[in-house]
């Protein structure tokens, strides 16, 4: 079986909202990605988010079903309510690492050893850097937990930069770049070896973080050139990464695949294949992973949930990738640049 490594999943959020019993149920077959599913799957790991809901309530998807949704982007998020959801899912993790689910990675050698083994290689990600003050002591704490990967918004404010709204017909070009106090995160990001992932960043906050000198990464984005939304990426920002040896995961998200997927909420393999193709077309083969949003989004048909990434993997045989370019996608790639990364 190919095995797999996911630029993003909701895991944590979603047993942090949803679940009394996080570390039983991660065992059962419950959501997109928990133990029996990765095993049946091929998934050996992947970057886990940390994300700070409106409230703690479970995940709900229905909002992107309806025809040509324009959700505007919500208020900026109270960073003490946002630090007790990054807190209690970095806990689940540990929980999770504890009962022998998962590694909580923060070396190469770690995450090898990790990937190939009976336990998820798990990256630590925060999705949104709202629970982060001017002060910066929260990454502090958050790296000392084993936070590897930030993202400095979700699709909302921060003191740091400003998120897209899901908006299609728009690329990222919605508000404004960098903050002073974004810029310095940056900084500090960089001098801890933090990996900064540009998704849900607005156009001008992904040059801003390029003009930094970091490695570009956008762990759950796809291609504008076919599928035109905020929460894509232009053709020049994938050059970017391709340029800067960053990464760009194939975001699984219906409403982000196709024109098609934005109007019905309903998309197939097929949409994720013709979005690898531009993205491999641009940013290379060597620069290109999957990104799924296993547990954050509405998956495709024939995706259901982690257990059956070995129908992409099938679709992408059929569809003429090689074995060697399979490889790359599925897990070499991810691999190779966390190894550049994580030293």
């Amino acid at each position: 079986m190919t095995l797999v490594f996911d630029g993003h999943n909701d895991a944590l959020g979603r047993l942090w909202c949803a679940s009394k019993d996080p570390i039983a149920d991660f065992a059962k077959p419950i959501g997109h990605i928990n133990t029996p599913h990765a095993q049946a799957g091929g998934l050996g790991g992947g970057f886990f988010a940390m994300y700070s809901p409106q409230k703690r309530a479970p995940f709900d998807f229905s909002a992107f079903s309806v025809g040509d949704l324009d959700i505007p982007l919500p208020p900026m998020l109270d960073e003490g309510k946002a630090l007790i959801a990054a807190m209690g899912q970095a806990g689940i993790a540990h929980q999770l690492e504890q009962a022998g689910h998962i590694d909580i990675c923060t070396d190469a050698e770690t995450l090898a050893r990790s990937f190939v083994s009976d336990r998820l290689a798990c990256v630590l990600h925060l999705e949104g850097a709202d629970c982060i003050g001017p002060d910066l002591l929260a990454l502090e704490t958050l790296y000392a937990l084993g936070m590897r990967s930030l993202g400095l918004v979700w699709s909302r404010p921060t003191i740091f930069g400003h998120g897209v709204p899901f908006r299609h017909e728009s690329d990222g070009d919605t508000g404004p770049g960098l903050t002073e106090d974004g810029r310095r995160l940056v900084a500090r990001c960089l001098e801890l070896g933090l990996i900064i992932d540009t998704s849900h960043l607005t156009l001008k906050g992904f040059w801003d973080v390029a003009e930094a000198g970091a490695a570009m990464v956008a762990t759950h984005s796809n291609a504008c050139a076919v599928a035109n939304n905020a929460r894509n990426l232009t053709d020049a920002q994938l050059a970017a990464i391709r340029d800067t040896n960053g990464m760009v995961g194939l975001n699984f998200a219906t409403v982000f695949l196709s024109d098609t997927g934005w109007r019905t909420g309903k998309a197939g393999i097929e949409d994720c294949l013709r979005q690898l193709d531009h993205m491999i077309l641009v940013a290379g083969e060597d620069h290109v992973g999957l990104g799924s949003d296993f547990d954050g989004a509405p998956l495709p048909d024939g995706i259901a949930h982690a257990g059956e990434l070995p129908h992409l993997i099938e679709g992408m045989r059929q569809h003429g990738y090689g074995d060697a370019l399979i490889a790359k996608l599925t897990h070499e790639n991810w691999l190779d640049f966390l190894d550049r990364q994580l030293g």
